[in-house]
Protein backbone atom coordinates (compact mmCIF):
# COMPACT_ATOMS: atom_id res chain seq x y z
CA UNK A 1 0.00 0.00 0.00
CA UNK A 2 1.27 3.65 -0.66
CA UNK A 3 0.57 5.70 2.21
CA UNK A 4 -0.85 9.32 1.87
CA UNK A 5 1.61 12.44 0.57
CA UNK A 6 0.41 14.82 3.16
CA UNK A 7 1.94 16.76 5.02
CA UNK A 8 0.08 16.32 8.01
CA UNK A 9 1.80 15.05 11.27
CA UNK A 10 1.01 11.11 12.55
CA UNK A 11 0.83 12.00 15.73
CA UNK A 12 -1.76 14.95 14.92
CA UNK A 13 -3.91 12.30 13.19
CA UNK A 14 -3.35 9.62 16.28
CA UNK A 15 -4.73 12.66 19.03
CA UNK A 16 -7.40 13.54 16.66
CA UNK A 17 -8.61 9.89 16.06
CA UNK A 18 -8.41 9.31 19.73
CA UNK A 19 -10.47 12.29 20.79
CA UNK A 20 -12.86 11.12 18.46
CA UNK A 21 -13.32 7.94 19.79
CA UNK A 22 -13.46 9.15 23.34
CA UNK A 23 -15.63 11.70 22.68
CA UNK A 24 -17.92 9.09 21.02
CA UNK A 25 -17.72 6.52 23.98
CA UNK A 26 -18.42 9.49 26.51
CA UNK A 27 -22.19 9.43 24.85
CA UNK A 28 -22.75 5.62 26.52
CA UNK A 29 -22.65 7.02 30.05
CA UNK A 30 -23.20 10.66 29.39
CA UNK A 31 -26.53 10.29 31.33
CA UNK A 32 -25.94 7.69 33.98
CA UNK A 33 -26.14 10.23 36.66
CA UNK A 34 -29.14 11.22 35.42
CA UNK A 35 -31.13 7.50 35.46
CA UNK A 36 -32.80 8.59 38.69
CA UNK A 37 -34.15 12.39 37.56
CA UNK A 38 -35.02 11.55 34.02
CA UNK A 39 -38.59 10.12 34.60
CA UNK A 40 -39.34 12.89 36.38
CA UNK A 41 -37.48 15.66 34.24
CA UNK A 42 -39.67 13.75 31.10
CA UNK A 43 -42.53 13.14 32.72
CA UNK A 44 -42.73 9.28 32.19
CA UNK A 45 -42.38 6.15 34.12
CA UNK A 46 -38.90 4.81 34.89
CA UNK A 47 -38.93 1.77 32.39
CA UNK A 48 -39.63 4.26 29.47
CA UNK A 49 -36.76 6.87 30.99
CA UNK A 50 -34.70 3.66 30.31
CA UNK A 51 -35.05 3.89 27.14
CA UNK A 52 -32.82 6.93 26.53
CA UNK A 53 -30.13 4.39 27.70
CA UNK A 54 -31.01 0.85 25.79
CA UNK A 55 -31.49 3.09 22.52
CA UNK A 56 -28.24 4.71 22.78
CA UNK A 57 -26.92 0.99 22.41
CA UNK A 58 -29.11 -0.17 19.78
CA UNK A 59 -28.16 2.22 17.28
CA UNK A 60 -24.52 2.22 17.88
CA UNK A 61 -24.60 -1.59 17.33
CA UNK A 62 -27.00 -1.54 14.49
CA UNK A 63 -25.36 1.04 12.48
CA UNK A 64 -21.24 0.35 13.01
CA UNK A 65 -21.59 -2.26 10.62
CA UNK A 66 -23.43 -0.53 7.83
CA UNK A 67 -20.80 2.92 8.51
CA UNK A 68 -17.56 0.52 8.30
CA UNK A 69 -19.18 -0.89 5.02
CA UNK A 70 -19.64 2.49 3.55
CA UNK A 71 -15.63 3.92 5.10
CA UNK A 72 -14.40 1.33 2.44
CA UNK A 73 -16.66 2.33 -0.12
CA UNK A 74 -16.61 5.83 0.05
CA UNK A 75 -13.32 6.79 2.14
CA UNK A 76 -13.00 7.12 6.36
CA UNK A 77 -12.39 10.34 6.81
CA UNK A 78 -15.81 11.21 4.81
CA UNK A 79 -17.24 8.77 7.01
CA UNK A 80 -15.80 10.32 9.99
CA UNK A 81 -17.16 13.28 9.03
CA UNK A 82 -20.63 11.97 8.46
CA UNK A 83 -20.62 10.56 12.16
CA UNK A 84 -19.87 13.71 14.05
CA UNK A 85 -23.05 15.28 12.47
CA UNK A 86 -25.46 13.17 14.06
CA UNK A 87 -23.42 13.52 17.07
CA UNK A 88 -23.96 17.23 17.69
CA UNK A 89 -27.76 17.32 16.22
CA UNK A 90 -28.27 14.67 18.50
CA UNK A 91 -27.09 16.17 21.60
CA UNK A 92 -28.55 19.46 20.68
CA UNK A 93 -32.42 17.85 20.53
CA UNK A 94 -31.70 16.09 23.51
CA UNK A 95 -30.35 19.51 25.56
CA UNK A 96 -33.82 21.01 24.07
CA UNK A 97 -35.86 18.00 25.01
CA UNK A 98 -38.52 18.32 27.47
CA UNK A 99 -40.72 14.95 26.71
CA UNK A 100 -39.34 11.34 26.07
CA UNK A 101 -39.57 11.00 22.32
CA UNK A 102 -36.84 13.73 21.47
CA UNK A 103 -34.94 12.40 24.09
CA UNK A 104 -34.56 8.63 22.62
CA UNK A 105 -34.55 10.31 19.19
CA UNK A 106 -31.69 12.61 20.23
CA UNK A 107 -30.07 9.59 21.99
CA UNK A 108 -30.59 7.19 19.36
CA UNK A 109 -28.99 9.97 16.61
CA UNK A 110 -25.49 10.15 19.19
CA UNK A 111 -25.74 5.88 19.04
CA UNK A 112 -24.80 6.63 15.16
CA UNK A 113 -21.22 7.95 16.44
CA UNK A 114 -19.95 5.15 17.47
CA UNK A 115 -19.08 4.12 14.26
CA UNK A 116 -15.81 6.39 14.81
CA UNK A 117 -14.14 4.28 16.57
CA UNK A 118 -13.90 1.59 14.05
CA UNK A 119 -13.26 3.83 11.32
CA UNK A 120 -10.40 5.78 13.58
CA UNK A 121 -8.81 2.39 13.57
CA UNK A 122 -9.31 1.05 10.18
CA UNK A 123 -8.00 4.70 9.18
CA UNK A 124 -5.03 4.24 10.82
CA UNK A 125 -3.91 2.06 8.36
CA UNK A 126 -4.22 4.31 5.36
CA UNK A 127 -2.40 6.87 6.84
CA UNK A 128 0.18 6.10 9.12
CA UNK A 129 3.53 4.60 8.44
CA UNK A 130 4.00 0.98 9.32
CA UNK A 131 5.95 1.97 12.12
CA UNK A 132 3.85 4.16 13.90
CA UNK A 133 0.91 1.82 13.36
CA UNK A 134 0.97 -0.60 16.37
CA UNK A 135 0.90 2.19 19.10
CA UNK A 136 -1.62 4.43 17.37
CA UNK A 137 -3.94 1.09 17.02
CA UNK A 138 -3.44 0.54 20.72
CA UNK A 139 -4.06 4.10 21.95
CA UNK A 140 -7.66 4.23 19.46
CA UNK A 141 -8.46 1.25 20.85
CA UNK A 142 -7.99 2.69 24.81
CA UNK A 143 -10.09 5.53 23.72
CA UNK A 144 -13.59 3.39 24.35
CA UNK A 145 -12.24 2.50 27.80
CA UNK A 146 -11.17 6.28 28.19
CA UNK A 147 -14.38 7.43 27.25
CA UNK A 148 -16.45 5.22 29.05
CA UNK A 149 -14.33 5.64 32.68
CA UNK A 150 -14.20 9.21 32.71
CA UNK A 151 -17.52 10.06 31.43
CA UNK A 152 -19.12 8.60 34.70
CA UNK A 153 -17.58 11.51 36.95
CA UNK A 154 -17.61 14.50 34.62
CA UNK A 155 -21.44 14.26 33.75
CA UNK A 156 -21.89 13.39 37.86
CA UNK A 157 -20.02 16.38 38.00
CA UNK A 158 -21.85 18.78 36.06
CA UNK A 159 -25.40 17.22 37.06
CA UNK A 160 -24.42 18.26 40.82
CA UNK A 161 -23.52 21.58 39.95
CA UNK A 162 -25.24 22.98 36.71
CA UNK A 163 -28.39 22.29 34.71
CA UNK A 164 -28.55 18.62 33.04
CA UNK A 165 -28.88 20.14 29.87
CA UNK A 166 -25.47 21.63 30.05
CA UNK A 167 -24.36 18.19 29.42
CA UNK A 168 -25.77 18.19 26.33
CA UNK A 169 -24.65 21.25 25.47
CA UNK A 170 -21.38 20.30 26.46
CA UNK A 171 -21.39 17.01 24.16
CA UNK A 172 -22.70 19.09 21.00
CA UNK A 173 -19.65 21.70 21.35
CA UNK A 174 -16.91 18.42 21.74
CA UNK A 175 -18.51 16.98 18.61
CA UNK A 176 -18.70 20.12 16.43
CA UNK A 177 -14.91 20.48 17.58
CA UNK A 178 -13.75 16.92 16.70
CA UNK A 179 -15.39 17.58 13.07
CA UNK A 180 -13.23 20.69 12.77
CA UNK A 181 -10.50 19.14 13.78
CA UNK A 182 -10.88 16.24 11.44
CA UNK A 183 -11.30 18.29 9.33
CA UNK A 184 -8.46 20.68 9.57
CA UNK A 185 -6.05 17.66 10.53
CA UNK A 186 -7.15 14.33 9.15
CA UNK A 187 -6.29 13.79 5.03
CA UNK A 188 -8.45 12.16 2.81
CA UNK A 189 -8.49 8.69 2.59
CA UNK A 190 -9.23 6.51 -0.65
CA UNK A 191 -12.10 4.57 -0.89
CA UNK A 192 -10.67 0.80 -0.38
CA UNK A 193 -13.08 -0.82 -2.77
CA UNK A 194 -15.62 -0.68 -5.32
CA UNK A 195 -19.30 -1.83 -5.50
CA UNK A 196 -22.68 -1.11 -3.61
CA UNK A 197 -24.17 -0.88 -0.13
CA UNK A 198 -25.41 -4.42 0.80
CA UNK A 199 -28.95 -2.69 1.26
CA UNK A 200 -30.84 -6.24 1.94
CA UNK A 201 -27.97 -7.38 4.62
CA UNK A 202 -27.99 -4.35 6.07
CA UNK A 203 -31.45 -4.41 6.84
CA UNK A 204 -31.36 -8.06 7.64
CA UNK A 205 -28.42 -7.56 10.55
CA UNK A 206 -30.35 -4.15 11.57
CA UNK A 207 -33.07 -6.42 12.16
CA UNK A 208 -31.49 -9.14 13.98
CA UNK A 209 -29.30 -7.20 16.62
CA UNK A 210 -32.65 -5.47 17.29
CA UNK A 211 -34.09 -8.62 18.43
CA UNK A 212 -31.50 -9.72 20.17
CA UNK A 213 -30.03 -7.07 21.62
CA UNK A 214 -33.58 -5.70 22.99
CA UNK A 215 -34.02 -9.56 24.23
CA UNK A 216 -30.78 -9.45 25.79
CA UNK A 217 -31.09 -5.67 27.85
CA UNK A 218 -34.80 -5.83 28.65
CA UNK A 219 -35.16 -9.40 29.41
CA UNK A 220 -35.29 -9.07 33.02
CA UNK A 221 -37.87 -6.37 32.91
CA UNK A 222 -39.98 -8.35 30.99
CA UNK A 223 -39.07 -11.86 31.89
CA UNK A 224 -36.71 -14.02 30.37
CA UNK A 225 -39.49 -16.54 29.93
CA UNK A 226 -42.02 -14.32 28.49
CA UNK A 227 -43.41 -14.70 25.01
CA UNK A 228 -41.83 -11.12 24.45
CA UNK A 229 -38.49 -12.07 25.29
CA UNK A 230 -38.38 -15.64 23.85
CA UNK A 231 -39.92 -14.20 20.53
CA UNK A 232 -37.83 -11.83 20.62
CA UNK A 233 -34.54 -13.82 20.68
CA UNK A 234 -36.35 -16.61 18.01
CA UNK A 235 -36.75 -14.43 15.39
CA UNK A 236 -33.32 -12.84 15.61
CA UNK A 237 -31.68 -16.51 15.43
CA UNK A 238 -34.19 -17.01 12.28
CA UNK A 239 -33.09 -13.46 10.73
CA UNK A 240 -29.42 -14.38 11.52
CA UNK A 241 -29.68 -17.77 9.27
CA UNK A 242 -31.02 -15.45 6.60
CA UNK A 243 -28.85 -12.96 6.46
CA UNK A 244 -25.63 -15.13 6.74
CA UNK A 245 -27.86 -17.11 3.35
CA UNK A 246 -28.06 -13.71 1.78
CA UNK A 247 -24.48 -12.96 2.18
CA UNK A 248 -23.01 -15.93 1.05
CA UNK A 249 -24.63 -15.44 -2.02
CA UNK A 250 -24.44 -11.73 -2.26
CA UNK A 251 -21.87 -10.18 -4.89
CA UNK A 252 -20.92 -7.15 -2.51
CA UNK A 253 -21.98 -8.07 1.20
CA UNK A 254 -22.17 -6.31 3.93
CA UNK A 255 -19.58 -8.84 5.85
CA UNK A 256 -17.68 -11.24 3.79
CA UNK A 257 -18.83 -14.01 6.08
CA UNK A 258 -15.76 -16.21 4.07
CA UNK A 259 -13.50 -13.51 5.42
CA UNK A 260 -14.96 -13.99 8.95
CA UNK A 261 -14.74 -17.80 8.98
CA UNK A 262 -10.94 -17.58 8.61
CA UNK A 263 -9.64 -19.06 12.19
CA UNK A 264 -7.81 -15.90 12.95
CA UNK A 265 -10.68 -13.54 12.52
CA UNK A 266 -12.95 -16.07 14.12
CA UNK A 267 -11.31 -16.75 16.88
CA UNK A 268 -10.59 -12.92 17.72
CA UNK A 269 -14.17 -12.37 17.33
CA UNK A 270 -15.05 -15.12 19.71
CA UNK A 271 -12.34 -13.56 22.27
CA UNK A 272 -13.68 -9.58 21.67
CA UNK A 273 -17.37 -10.84 23.26
CA UNK A 274 -15.89 -12.36 25.72
CA UNK A 275 -13.19 -9.70 26.55
CA UNK A 276 -16.27 -7.21 26.20
CA UNK A 277 -18.09 -9.60 28.87
CA UNK A 278 -15.41 -9.36 30.93
CA UNK A 279 -14.58 -5.59 30.72
CA UNK A 280 -18.13 -4.42 31.17
CA UNK A 281 -19.34 -6.85 34.19
CA UNK A 282 -16.23 -5.72 36.31
CA UNK A 283 -17.45 -2.05 36.04
CA UNK A 284 -20.90 -2.65 36.64
CA UNK A 285 -19.77 -4.93 39.60
CA UNK A 286 -17.68 -2.25 41.12
CA UNK A 287 -19.64 0.14 40.91
CA UNK A 288 -22.53 -1.51 42.68
CA UNK A 289 -20.05 -2.19 45.60
CA UNK A 290 -18.77 1.03 45.81
CA UNK A 291 -22.50 2.76 45.93
CA UNK A 292 -24.65 -0.02 48.36
CA UNK A 293 -25.00 1.71 52.05
CA UNK A 294 -21.78 1.02 54.34
CA UNK A 295 -24.14 -0.75 57.02
CA UNK A 296 -24.62 -3.64 54.58
CA UNK A 297 -21.47 -4.80 56.19
CA UNK A 298 -19.93 -5.13 52.71
CA UNK A 299 -20.55 -1.91 50.39
CA UNK A 300 -18.72 1.31 50.23
CA UNK A 301 -21.73 4.08 50.70
CA UNK A 302 -20.06 6.49 47.88
CA UNK A 303 -21.66 8.91 46.11
CA UNK A 304 -22.10 8.64 42.57
CA UNK A 305 -19.77 11.24 41.64
CA UNK A 306 -17.29 9.77 44.47
CA UNK A 307 -17.77 6.50 42.75
CA UNK A 308 -17.07 8.02 39.47
CA UNK A 309 -13.76 9.53 40.79
CA UNK A 310 -12.85 6.04 42.20
CA UNK A 311 -12.86 4.53 39.32
CA UNK A 312 -11.46 6.76 36.78
CA UNK A 313 -7.66 5.99 37.20
CA UNK A 314 -8.86 2.48 35.63
CA UNK A 315 -9.96 4.13 32.44
CA UNK A 316 -6.59 6.24 32.44
CA UNK A 317 -4.70 2.87 32.55
CA UNK A 318 -5.94 1.71 29.52
CA UNK A 319 -3.76 4.52 27.88
CA UNK A 320 -0.85 4.03 29.61
CA UNK A 321 -0.36 0.56 28.79
CA UNK A 322 -1.50 1.21 25.35
CA UNK A 323 2.83 1.51 24.20
CA UNK A 324 3.41 -1.47 26.22
CA UNK A 325 0.56 -3.22 24.67
CA UNK A 326 1.85 -2.50 21.44
CA UNK A 327 5.60 -3.13 22.13
CA UNK A 328 4.92 -6.57 23.23
CA UNK A 329 2.68 -7.11 20.18
CA UNK A 330 6.14 -6.57 18.24
CA UNK A 331 7.93 -8.07 19.71
CA UNK A 332 6.09 -11.39 20.74
CA UNK A 333 3.05 -10.83 18.49
CA UNK A 334 -0.60 -9.44 18.89
CA UNK A 335 -1.31 -13.43 19.79
CA UNK A 336 0.51 -13.20 22.69
CA UNK A 337 -0.50 -9.67 24.03
CA UNK A 338 -4.72 -10.97 23.63
CA UNK A 339 -3.16 -13.41 25.81
CA UNK A 340 -1.86 -11.57 28.17
CA UNK A 341 -4.42 -9.19 28.01
CA UNK A 342 -7.34 -12.12 28.76
CA UNK A 343 -5.09 -13.14 32.04
CA UNK A 344 -4.45 -10.00 33.35
CA UNK A 345 -8.09 -9.07 33.33
CA UNK A 346 -8.58 -12.25 35.54
CA UNK A 347 -5.96 -11.40 37.87
CA UNK A 348 -8.38 -8.00 38.23
CA UNK A 349 -11.02 -9.97 39.40
CA UNK A 350 -9.16 -12.14 41.66
CA UNK A 351 -7.95 -9.07 43.53
CA UNK A 352 -11.33 -7.39 43.51
CA UNK A 353 -12.52 -10.65 45.20
CA UNK A 354 -9.54 -9.95 47.45
CA UNK A 355 -10.32 -6.48 48.65
CA UNK A 356 -14.08 -6.07 48.37
CA UNK A 357 -13.85 -4.12 51.43
CA UNK A 358 -11.53 -1.37 50.22
CA UNK A 359 -12.06 1.13 48.11
CA UNK A 360 -8.44 1.86 47.56
CA UNK A 361 -8.21 -2.22 46.98
CA UNK A 362 -11.37 -1.80 44.05
CA UNK A 363 -9.72 1.05 42.43
CA UNK A 364 -6.22 -0.73 42.40
CA UNK A 365 -8.29 -4.12 41.35
CA UNK A 366 -9.88 -2.24 38.34
CA UNK A 367 -6.94 -0.18 37.28
CA UNK A 368 -5.35 -4.33 36.88
CA UNK A 369 -8.21 -5.10 35.28
CA UNK A 370 -8.11 -2.54 32.89
CA UNK A 371 -4.66 -2.94 31.87
CA UNK A 372 -6.01 -6.51 30.82
CA UNK A 373 -8.58 -4.54 28.58
CA UNK A 374 -6.22 -1.85 27.64
CA UNK A 375 -4.06 -4.60 25.93
CA UNK A 376 -6.72 -6.75 24.76
CA UNK A 377 -8.11 -3.93 22.94
CA UNK A 378 -5.04 -2.83 21.16
CA UNK A 379 -4.14 -6.38 19.81
CA UNK A 380 -7.57 -7.27 18.13
CA UNK A 381 -7.70 -4.60 15.57
CA UNK A 382 -4.29 -5.48 14.63
CA UNK A 383 -5.36 -9.40 14.67
CA UNK A 384 -8.19 -8.48 12.26
CA UNK A 385 -6.20 -6.52 10.22
CA UNK A 386 -3.03 -8.66 9.85
CA UNK A 387 -6.14 -11.48 8.24
CA UNK A 388 -8.64 -9.20 5.64
CA UNK A 389 -7.98 -7.62 2.27
CA UNK A 390 -7.10 -4.00 2.61
CA UNK A 391 -10.34 -3.41 1.27
CA UNK A 392 -12.22 -4.96 4.08
CA UNK A 393 -10.34 -2.94 6.63
CA UNK A 394 -13.50 -0.66 8.33
CA UNK A 395 -16.18 -3.79 7.57
CA UNK A 396 -13.90 -5.78 9.93
CA UNK A 397 -13.13 -3.91 12.56
CA UNK A 398 -16.82 -2.63 12.68
CA UNK A 399 -17.65 -6.30 13.11
CA UNK A 400 -15.32 -6.71 15.53
CA UNK A 401 -16.64 -3.55 17.61
CA UNK A 402 -20.08 -5.10 16.74
CA UNK A 403 -18.65 -8.40 18.58
CA UNK A 404 -17.90 -6.47 21.77
CA UNK A 405 -20.62 -4.59 21.93
CA UNK A 406 -23.07 -7.83 21.82
CA UNK A 407 -20.29 -9.18 25.02
CA UNK A 408 -20.98 -6.25 26.83
CA UNK A 409 -24.99 -6.84 26.70
CA UNK A 410 -25.32 -10.46 27.60
CA UNK A 411 -22.85 -9.21 30.54
CA UNK A 412 -25.10 -6.61 31.47
CA UNK A 413 -27.77 -9.27 31.54
CA UNK A 414 -25.91 -12.06 33.29
CA UNK A 415 -24.98 -9.88 35.96
CA UNK A 416 -28.08 -8.34 35.81
CA UNK A 417 -30.07 -11.82 36.52
CA UNK A 418 -27.50 -12.72 39.38
CA UNK A 419 -27.96 -9.81 41.34
CA UNK A 420 -31.62 -9.84 41.28
CA UNK A 421 -31.70 -13.32 42.29
CA UNK A 422 -29.05 -13.20 45.47
CA UNK A 423 -30.51 -10.47 47.32
CA UNK A 424 -30.83 -9.09 51.02
CA UNK A 425 -33.39 -6.68 52.34
CA UNK A 426 -32.32 -3.78 54.44
CA UNK A 427 -35.00 -1.12 55.56
CA UNK A 428 -37.72 -1.92 53.55
CA UNK A 429 -35.32 -2.38 50.37
CA UNK A 430 -33.92 -5.00 48.88
CA UNK A 431 -30.54 -4.73 47.57
CA UNK A 432 -27.98 -7.18 46.01
CA UNK A 433 -26.34 -9.52 48.33
CA UNK A 434 -22.40 -9.70 48.80
CA UNK A 435 -22.33 -13.28 47.34
CA UNK A 436 -24.19 -11.88 44.38
CA UNK A 437 -21.29 -9.71 43.79
CA UNK A 438 -18.70 -12.82 44.77
CA UNK A 439 -20.49 -14.94 41.83
CA UNK A 440 -20.49 -12.07 39.65
CA UNK A 441 -16.62 -11.57 39.73
CA UNK A 442 -15.91 -15.25 39.87
CA UNK A 443 -18.07 -15.38 36.15
CA UNK A 444 -16.05 -12.45 34.80
CA UNK A 445 -13.08 -14.00 36.00
CA UNK A 446 -13.83 -17.34 34.15
CA UNK A 447 -14.84 -15.73 31.36
CA UNK A 448 -11.25 -13.80 30.97
CA UNK A 449 -9.80 -16.95 31.03
CA UNK A 450 -11.73 -18.64 28.46
CA UNK A 451 -11.05 -15.76 26.54
CA UNK A 452 -7.07 -16.16 27.27
CA UNK A 453 -7.91 -20.06 26.57
CA UNK A 454 -9.76 -19.15 23.12
CA UNK A 455 -6.49 -16.84 22.13
CA UNK A 456 -3.97 -19.78 22.56
CA UNK A 457 -5.76 -21.37 19.10
CA UNK A 458 -4.98 -18.33 16.96
CA UNK A 459 -2.71 -18.94 14.68
CA UNK A 460 0.93 -18.11 15.41
CA UNK A 461 2.66 -14.93 13.94
CA UNK A 462 5.96 -13.99 13.42
CA UNK A 463 7.37 -10.91 15.77
CA UNK A 464 6.71 -7.78 14.28
CA UNK A 465 3.94 -8.67 12.41
CA UNK A 466 1.88 -6.31 14.18
CA UNK A 467 4.42 -3.50 12.58
CA UNK A 468 3.69 -4.55 9.34
CA UNK A 469 -0.39 -5.28 9.29
CA UNK A 470 -0.08 -1.51 7.40
CA UNK A 471 0.49 -3.05 4.75
CA UNK A 472 0.70 -6.49 4.72
CA UNK A 473 -2.02 -8.08 2.30
CA UNK A 474 -3.58 -11.06 3.61
CA UNK A 475 -2.65 -14.57 1.04
CA UNK A 476 -6.01 -15.47 0.72
CA UNK A 477 -8.15 -13.31 -1.96
CA UNK A 478 -11.44 -11.45 -1.35
CA UNK A 479 -14.63 -12.59 -2.61
CA UNK A 480 -15.16 -9.13 -4.28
Amino acid sequence: MEHPTSTARPGGIVGVLAAAGIVAALMQTLVVPLVGQLPQLLHTSAANASWAITVTLLVGAVATPVIGRLGDLYGKRRLLLACTAPLVAGSVVCALAGSLIPMVVGRGLQGLGMGMIPLGISALRDLLPPARLGSAIALMSSSMGIGGALGLPLSALVVENMSWRALFWGSAALSAMIAALILLLVPATPAQTAGRLDYVGALGLGAALVCLLLGVSKGADWGWTSGTTLGLLSTALVILLAWGWWELRSGDPLVDLRVTARRQVLLTNLASILIGFAMYAQSLVVMQILQIPAATGYGLGQSMLAAGLWMAPSGLMMMAVSSLGAHLSTARGPKTTLIVGGLVIALGYGAALAVMGSTWGLMIASCVGSTGVGLAYGAMPTLIMNAVPQSETAAANSFNSLMRSIGTSVSAAVVGVVLSQMTMRMGGHTLPSESGFRVSLVIGCAVAVLAAAISLALPARKAGSGRRAAHAEPHAASVH
